[in-house]
């Protein structure tokens, strides 16, 4: 029996994606990322100084914060205070790495980036909705950068965005929602750059074990559904031919 996906979606098919930019004030980048029922707030700071290992090397550097707000879920969660869970570590950890593979930090001089993406509502894929929106609005922070005369040229070295794919019955499908995340036999977190390069993948058979054929077959459907992000992340970042030289 084949998978019958809640959303009408085919296998391959991504859930709508969309970003508004500048949604905060204060931020020089903001956007509120939206996938299928899945929200988020990527916002980026820029702060002069780096942390003391960096200092004086003339480099910058990029950190990440990732929370869930109470209210993102069915049923209301405790605000992570005094002690981040692991599964929050983790997260905010992988934004960092996904995002800093896209920077060239010489070209930065001695600031910190710091990302911040908070759920404001959940429907699985917050870790890679947090990457692909968070790139956006770092984007267009560093585009104000630049038009303020701070930076000289772009740091900007490369695109990032990431997509979920899983299992169900067997088959491979893109994007997961709740339904489908919770009822996947294997789970996968894909983030590439620009070329389909990969940064990063996080996969479990949450019951048992997968195939390497299967994995081909997850590995491409996360392919053409990063190709979809990556054009719509274009369509959203400002002085895209500023910032990647016309590429």
């Amino acid at each position: 029996m084949v998978w019958q996906r809640p959303d009408g979606r085919h296998p391959y098919q991504l859930r709508p994606i969309s970003f508004h930019t500048e949604f905060t004030r204060f931020a020089p980048g903001s956007v509120l990322a939206k996938c299928g029922d899945t929200q988020l707030l990527c916002t980026v700071s820029v702060n002069e100084g780096v942390p003391k290992f960096l200092a004086g090397t003339g480099k910058g550097w990029l950190t990440a914060e990732y929370r869930m707000l109470p209210s993102a879920t069915l049923q209301r969660q405790e605000r992570e205070l005094l002690k981040l869970s692991g599964r929050t570590q983790e997260i905010q950890r992988l934004i960092g790495r996904s995002l800093r593979a896209a920077i060239n930090f010489e070209a930065l001089g001695e600031r910190t980036l710091t990302v911040d993406a908070d759920v404001l509502q959940a429907d699985a894929g917050t870790r890679t909705t947090a990457i692909t929106g968070s790139f956006v609005a770092l984007a267009n922070a560093i585009s104000k950068l630049l038009q303020q005369g701070a930076l000289t040229r772009s740091p900007l070295c490369g695109q990032v965005a990431a997509v979920s794919v899983g299992l169900l019955q067997g088959e491979p499908f893109l994007d997961l929602n709740y339904i489908e995340d919770v009822a996947a036999t294997v789970d996968l977190n894909v983030v590439m750059n620009q070329d389909l390069g990969i940064i990063e993948v996080q996969g479990t058979g949450e019951e048992g074990s997968f195939s390497r054929s299967q994995l081909n077959q997850l590995l491409d459907f996360a392919e053409k559904g990063i190709q979809q992000l990556l054009i719509a992340q274009r369509n959203a970042i400002v002085d895209w031919d500023v910032l990647f030289g016309g590429d």
